[in-house]
């Protein structure tokens, strides 16, 4: 093994025995790993492209179902779930806007639950259930049970997003989550033209089938495959890099220690953690989970635009089977331009300023959008509005996850209170195009434009606010940072 100078150490049994000093063995030997740890080596590449195979192609596919079984509500709306429910705009904001109160609820529970399981039965648990309930929607027969429905399926899928994200900050560095963690994010954005590819075929080719109607069915297909690949997923997913049996033990132990080696914080031993309260007081008393809090808010609100990409391209004059299908462009051109500001970010080892200009350009074009009706120009504008929009947030997420590092179980919870409280924005988001304002949806571009033009500034102020904020260690933290140190002196004096 060419990643520790002593490859024995790599091979003992590790016994849970004490140093004088009140230190296990396990403790001492990790310290060391830590001194010895050479990265980038032939083993690390190896362990790396073995984590990305097991990781990246199985959780972009479920995060493309995910999406689609979130947002396949706006192509069913104009498909005649708007006529069938007797849905005004009113209360298609609220069908839209209570998810996300099941979304909030449940978020931080999710993670906290994940980071005491294994998340390759947890992950895919939940996208089995969340399939099942996408599928059994095509049955409700009015407002009030499709508002339960909608409730209940944000509950579910709250542990799905912020959980990968955890997973993923356990496995991977932080030059290297970055650009995972966009093509990760580039399956919502795809899915958003998979979606409209796949409603406009559904809607239009199987309507009536059977006597149900075509948005109907587009509930019952989407639902039974998503079901279909939770089973699936079962078998491939990783759990975390201590536990995951999928590794031969020298590559846990290896991924172990090159995450510990990337953090900027002290850690010992995966025993020393802390408690479901400790972390959960650790993250809502670190003044950073609320600055990442904000700037996820800013632009999480402008990305309730994709509930209604459908709609403004219907009012661009298209018929609806056509306008569900000139919603592709609109998201292949953002898939596009996140990977390629997520690779450049990862390259120049910068977050502050790709999120300020992504979220600038998005406010420059939502602006144009408020201000220019020819159709033809607000259509291009918006692709990059979009491409704006998600170019920032997997950045956003990534940042918050490797500047909030250790201990793992603050982080699963700050991540958890970032996205729970970034998503709550779309209840209010989702009231910001009204059908009144129709064609021009002019309160909509300009709030838009709002929000994005404050999350440019907050990305260039966020790291003067994490030097000039200071972040006060709870009392669970300062005892885990002691034992640290305790175990950085007893293996040094070894």
């Amino acid at each position: 093994m060419a990643t520790v100078k002593d490859e024995s150490f790599l091979h003992v049994e590790v016994e849970a025995s004490a140093t004088s000093r009140g230190v296990t063995a396990e403790e001492i030997e990790l310290q060391q790993a830590l001194r010895d740890y050479i990265p980038e080596t032939d083993a690390e590449k190896k362990l790396r492209r073995k984590i990305d195979l097991h990781l990246m192609p199985i959780l972009w596919i479920m995060y493309i179902l995910n999406y689609v079984d979130r947002t396949n509500i706006g192509n069913a709306r104009i498909a005649g779930m708007e006529d069938d429910l007797n849905l005004d705009a009113q209360r298609y904001a609220w069908v839209l806007s209570i998810f996300f109160f099941g979304y909030l609820i449940m978020e931080v529970p999710s993670n906290m639950i994940l980071s005491r399981t294994r998340p390759s039965v947890f992950l895919p648990s939940i996208m089995l259930t969340w399939g099942s309930l996408s599928a059994v929607m095509a049955c409700a027969p009015n407002y009030g049970s499709m508002l339960a429905f909608r409730f209940i399926l944000g509950c579910i899928e709250s542990g799905f997003f912020p959980g990968v994200l955890f997973v993923m900050s356990c496995w991977y560095k932080t030059v290297e989550i970055g650009k995972r963690f966009a093509i990760f994010y580039s399956a919502a954005v795809l899915s958003g033209a998979f979606g409209g590819l796949l409603a406009g075929g559904i809607t239009g080719g199987l309507h009536n089938a059977h006597g149900i109607a075509g948005w109907r069915w587009l509930f019952i297909i989407e639902g039974v495959a998503t079901a279909g690949v939770a089973i699936i997923a079962k078998f491939i997913l990783l759990d975390f890099p201590h536990s995951s049996s999928v590794l031969t033990l020298e590559e846990r132990q290896l991924a172990t220690v090159r995450i510990l080696a990337d953090s900027s914080a002290a850690s010992s031993s995966r025993d020393s953690r802390l408690t479901h309260w400790e972390a959960f007081k650790a993250a809502a008393t670190d003044p950073r989970t609320y600055g990442f809090m904000f700037l996820f808010v800013l632009d999480v609100g402008a990305g309730t635009i994709s509930y209604f990409i459908p709609t403004i391209t219907k009012s661009l004059g298209y018929t609806t089977i056509v306008a569900q299908y000139m919603t592709v462009p609109v998201y292949a051109v953002a898939a596009v331009c996140l990977n390629l500001c997520a690779y450049s970010a990862d390259r120049l080892e910068d977050r502050r300023w790709h999120i300020t200009g992504a979220m600038s350009l998005g406010f420059i074009c939502a602006m144009v959008c408020a201000i220019v009706e020819t159709p033809v120009v607000r259509y291009v504008m918006l692709c990059f509005v979009a491409s704006g929009i998600w170019s920032a947030l997997p950045l956003i997420l990534a940042w918050a996850s490797k500047t909030i590092d250790l201990p793992a179980e603050k982080r699963a919870i700050s991540i958890a209170m970032i996205n729970a409280v970034g998503n709550l924005s779309s209840v209010y988001g989702s009231q910001i195009w009204p059908t009144k304002s129709a064609p021009n949806y002019t309160l909509g571009w300009g709030i838009t434009a709002g929000f994005l033009g404050a999350g440019a500034c907050v990305a260039a102020l966020m790291t003067i606010f994490i030097k000039l904020v200071p972040n006060k260690l709870t009392k669970g933290e300062l005892v885990l940072q002691e034992r640290a140190e305790r175990v950085a002196a007893e293996a040094e004096a070894m």
